[in-house]
């Protein structure tokens, strides 16, 4: 199994200056090789691939010694993901998505980050530092202790401006949570952010909601002053704080709501929602966004890995809420959302919505899992 390990900085004047250094590092060859493919590919019809880019930036770091400030690891890193972005377009073209072209990165972008890739002993965890190349021992707030074998660190920085590392390991043994033998079926809402098909139901806490006030007001307060300034600084990363404590709540509540699901089932069944699409309701896209359930998904897709355990989704196009968890019979009146309790018209069965969806999901969930 891989983990990531993710840890607080606190590095000193000198570390920061490297770490800023390097930042730049990587976004100037990111963008240096992205603008070559391009006028290559509208001179020519050619591209270059990695190897390639590869081979020029060594005659590039002749040309500019201030690249040879940086990780040779981290830019190697960048030009693999310009060449992973390529191949991400291609893809989706080939599948008739949307296909996202590779974007140049700004230097105005907040969120930041470059990966170091270990070699020999360039990465390591000693006592309350963080071991990383061209900046030594690191101060860190080490929350646990770091398994198996490293593969590489990811330096970060917020919009807030504090930094993070993340390494990243692979052969870690994870503790096995035991077997209960029992399925559970998951209903994702927005009054309740999770009803389960044994009638337990978790809150939806609705951070955003909760930091709303204090958010616009201090975004009023951004706004009236001039960009750039010392006073807009200030005003920028009070904003930021606002927005990473939130995210934090969210997060926080996520990951022990999936670790409890994980504990207590072996087969878990969820809907294959398409977020994407129904945010574009303009009057419940907040709300949407707010309760994360593609997030929700996504952990409970990585935990289940780690436990051996199923995580089994149903199609989106599943009519879960009409369907009479008792009979079968088909009522579209509970189309509406409004609707939120309902009573079957074939077998006189009272049902509550979400509850009654939970089953349903579960019943097709252990169908296509038997299938």
């Amino acid at each position: 199994m891989e983990k990531a390990y993710k840890f607080r900085l606190y590095p000193n004047t000198e570390q920061i200056q490297q770490i800023q250094r390097t930042f730049g590092c990587c976004r100037y060859v990111y963008n240096h090789f992205l603008a070559r493919r391009i006028e290559l590919y509208k001179d020519n019809g050619e591209t270059l691939n990695y190897y390639a880019c590869s081979a020029d930036m060594t005659v590039l770091k002749g040309e500019l010694s201030w690249l040879y400030e940086a990780d040779n690891t981290a830019l190697q890193s960048s030009l693999r993901d310009l060449d992973r972005a390529y191949q991400n377009f291609f893809r989706r073209v080939k599948q008739g998505e949307k296909p996202g072209f590779p974007r140049f990165k700004s230097k105005k972008n907040r969120h930041r980050s470059y990966r170091a890739k270990r070699m020999g002993d360039n990465i390591a965890v000693i006592d309350r530092h963080v071991k990383l190349p061209k900046l030594g021992l690191v101060r860190a707030a080490i929350s646990k202790k770091v398994q198996g074998r490293i593969l590489n660190a990811t330096v970060s920085q917020n919009p807030s401006g504090k930094y993070f590392v993340s390494i990243c390991c692979t052969d870690v043994d994870i503790p096995q949570y035991p077997s209960t033998g029992a399925s559970v079926g998951l209903d994702m809402g927005l009054k309740d952010l999770v009803i389960t098909s044994d009638g337990v139901t978790y809150p939806n806490h609705k951070h955003i909601r909760q930091c709303e006030k204090k958010l616009a007001k201090a975004q009023r307060e951004l706004s009236r002053k001039a960009i750039g300034g010392k006073n807009w600084e200030k005003a920028r990363i009070k904003v930021a704080r606002i927005q990473e404590r939130i995210a934090n709540q969210r997060s926080d509540a996520l990951r022990k709501l999936t670790t409890q699901i994980v504990q207590g089932y072996d087969v878990i069944c969820v809907e294959d929602l398409n977020v994407k699409g129904m945010v574009r309701n303009r009057k419940l896209a907040k709300s949407i966004s707010d309760a994360s359930w593609s997030e929700l998904t996504r952990q409970l897709r990585y935990k289940c890995e780690w436990q051996h355990k199923a995580l089994v989704k149903v199609d989106r196009f599943y009519p879960s809420s009409q369907t009479c968890g008792v009979c079968g019979h088909r009522n579209a009146g509970t189309k509406n959302l409004s609707v939120r309790e309902w009573r079957c018209p074939s077998c006189g069965t009272q049902h509550d919505r979400d509850r009654n969806a939970a089953k349903n999901i579960l019943k097709e969930g252990l169908c296509r899992l038997a299938q």
